[in-house]
């Protein structure tokens, strides 16, 4: 693959910044190439996928330590070790999906409470958050 592009057209292709660039390269996720003498990085297009794929990868709630597994399964062929990972995944975004609705009916428990004594008594949210 032709090595065409600065770290700048690089970050631009893949929609990030250049620091985003620089810490993947910092964390492992992604090649640093040798700096010609009096020249420019240049990389390939082929990277502008690889971050692109990051940045995917994080989105669906891959951490970088997770994203670097999974790149290093990809190479490997390892189809069962990525859908494991990826049930993993799965797993705890509905641990924190339950979380999230538990924490929605206190609010919302709450918020009713504050509504029905019209501002006449102390703030029930004021009060379960200052509670000892």
């Amino acid at each position: 693959m032709a090595s065409d592009l600065t770290i700048g057209r690089l970050a631009e292709s893949a929609g990030v910044n250049i620091e985003t660039i620089r810490y993947y390269q910092r964390r492992g996720l992604l090649h640093e190439p040798n700096k010609p003498p009096g020249g420019q990085r240049r990389y390939s297009t082929g990277e502008a996928k690889r971050v692109r794929s990051i940045k995917r990868a994080q989105a669906l709630g891959f951490t970088l330590d997770e994203v670097g597994a999974l790149l290093n399964l990809d190479s490997a062929c390892a189809c069962a070790q990525t859908r494991m990972l990826a049930d993993n995944k799965r797993t705890l975004i509905k641990r924190k999906m339950a979380d999230l609705a538990a924490m929605h009916r206190v609010l919302g428990d709450l918020v009713r409470r504050c509504e029905a004594d019209g501002g006449e008594l102390a703030c029930p949210i004021i009060d379960v958050l200052v509670k000892d």
